[in-house]
């Protein structure tokens, strides 16, 4: 169950020093049991950002609530995975209620789109329309990337930051998004009716 290189009384002396607070416990804690949690929220999740997030929360959690702990051989790697356990719990929780959010914003949106065509025009908001289909259809990360530099206008650096995303990776996705959009712009132009 460890998973990481300590047995019996190591373990228990791990868990003595981190419950009496001593910071290089929690370290040490990190450094052993961060594999195992990861993989746990990555199982769950199959999100890499979710994964880290998660794995960051179960220790500090682990730190804030280490008066809990009962230190035995078994009790703090089990401890650890049912406090992983809580916080992807949580984020299943998040998950729903951006859900739910985004339902609501979509009617709402529903009812706003007979006023802006009102306000475009039919064939301009035709083509709002259809970029609006072509950015949703990007994959994630990339539809966020995209949107984040072209609708608001934050730079590769800004986005990188944000998004804890190598800049790198930011420009690439920035790149092979517009390559994707102009090919479905260019099909969807295509199959206009002239």
């Amino acid at each position: 169950m460890t998973g990481s290189g300590l047995r019996g009384s190591a373990v228990v002396d791990l868990a003595t020093a981190l419950r009496d607070g001593r910071h290089d416990a929690l370290e040490e804690l990190f450094d052993r049991w961060s594999p195992l949690v990861h993989s746990l929220a990555w199982q769950a999740l199959r999100d890499p950002h979710e994964a880290d997030e998660v794995t960051q929360l179960v220790f500090v959690s682990a730190w804030r609530s280490r008066e809990t702990l009962r230190p035995s051989d078994t009790a703090l790697p089990a401890w650890l995975v049912g406090i992983c356990r809580h916080r992807i719990a949580d984020r299943f929780a998040d998950r729903s209620r951006e859900s739910r959010r985004l339902a609501r914003m979509a009617s709402e949106e529903d009812v706003l789109e007979a006023d802006r065509v009102e306000v475009l025009g039919t064939e301009q908001f035709l083509e709002a329309l259809t970029m609006e289909e072509a950015l949703g259809a990007l994959p994630e990360p990339r539809q966020t990337v995209v949107r984040l530099a072209f609708l608001e206008d934050q730079t590769h650096a800004e986005i990188s930051r944000r998004l804890g995303l190598p800049l790198g990776t930011v420009k690439s996705h920035v790149r092979r998004g517009l390559l994707q959009l102009r090919d479905r712009l260019a099909v969807s132009h295509d199959d206009a009716p002239r």
